[in-house]
């Protein structure tokens, strides 16, 4: 791959923002959704998540410009000065001769513990993987996890959705909720991070879901709490009413004479049962409310009845 500076179009000075925007103006000018008649798209979107993966990551970036690894982010051969179980000239290592007045160097395969040398030696020392001479195999390190946020309604997240997200790395995801996702949990995506750079296992995606807020309902735990406006004569009669709730509309009885901020509950109809969590209440609180517009019989009545049959209803806070 090109010089990931180059790519990105930045200075080797540049600070992590200024990386961060040049990735992202470039993720969004070549993403392939947005660009599917124009094959070289793919190919500069790739190249510009190759080289964020390394500007992006403050040690890679330290490590590219010591030239500790490439722009494909592998690590550079640094030589074999110091190698070997036995050190130079020794079993597995290398010594430096003359002869013939030609300077050369001979290897000496013959060592490194029970059995020879083993070239998985080699490969364990530059890349951290294969064996030390005599001890068991290392494990190959696997890519890095990635995290990102995605937003969901209430309903949805009670009720279960796919939602559509973009990984930092500028990957596009359907990722699955699962019914009675609550905020702020994290979904999992096995080997949807970033590939390991020694060939092990790539990272994983986690994603944290957050549950917007519902114009209706406010969640108190796992039960559902929701203001109801209801009319005068309502309050005062009682009656039935439609209410919504995540499972539909359904049908409550208003008792008669409902004072405002006199609380019903539904049980059941808050959020679902989810484990060993039994399934939450919805809590209704009752508003009485006037109508819109002023009406002159119903004020002539409340003048009556502010004559013939006053009451205080503040006589118990004073």
């Amino acid at each position: 791959m090109r010089d990931p500076y180059t790519v990105l179009g930045v200075a080797k000075t540049a600070s992590a923002d200024e990386v961060k925007k040049a990735y992202r103006r470039l993720a969004k000018k070549f993403h392939p959704d947005q660009n599917k008649e124009d094959p070289k798209a793919k190919e500069k979107f790739s190249e510009a998540n190759s080289a964020y993966e390394i500007l992006g990551d403050e040690k890679k970036r330290g490590q590219f410009d010591r030239g500790e690894i490439d722009a494909d982010g592998k690590p550079r051969f640094q030589g074999f000065e110091g190698f070997g179980a036995g050190g130079p000239g020794g079993p597995g290592g290398f010594r430096r001769s003359s002869g013939s007045g030609a300077e050369h160097f001979e290897f000496n395969v013959g060592g490194g513990g029970p059995g020879g040398f083993d070239p998985s030696d080699l490969f364990g020392d530059l890349f951290g993987r294969g064996r030390k001479a005599g001890g068991p195999r290392q494990t190959v390190p696997k890519g890095e996890d990635v995290t990102c946020t995605v937003s969901v309604g209430l309903v949805d997240a009670v009720k279960g959705t796919t939602s559509r997200v973009i990984l930092p790395n500028g990957r596009t995801l359907e990722v699955k909720i699962p019914e009675g996702m609550e905020d702020g949990k994290q979904i999992r995506l096995k080997g949807q991070g970033s590939p390991s750079l020694h060939g092990g296992e790539a990272g994983d995606a986690l994603i944290t879901v957050r549950v917007t807020a519902h114009p209706f309902f406010r969640v108190d735990g796992r039960d559902l709490r929701a203001d109801l406006p209801i009319t005068l004569y309502e309050a005062a009669l009682g009656g039935k009413v439609q209410i919504p709730t995540v499972g539909g509309a359904v049908e409550m009885t208003l008792p008669p004479w409902s004072n405002s901020g006199r609380t019903l509950r539904l049980r059941g109809k808050g959020l679902p049962a989810s484990g060993k969590l039994p399934a939450g209440d919805l809590l209704v609180t009752l508003r009485v409310t006037l109508p819109e517009k002023s009406d002159a019989d119903l004020e002539t009545l409340m003048r009556k009845w502010q004559a013939e049959k006053p009451y205080d209803p503040r006589k118990d806070i004073r």
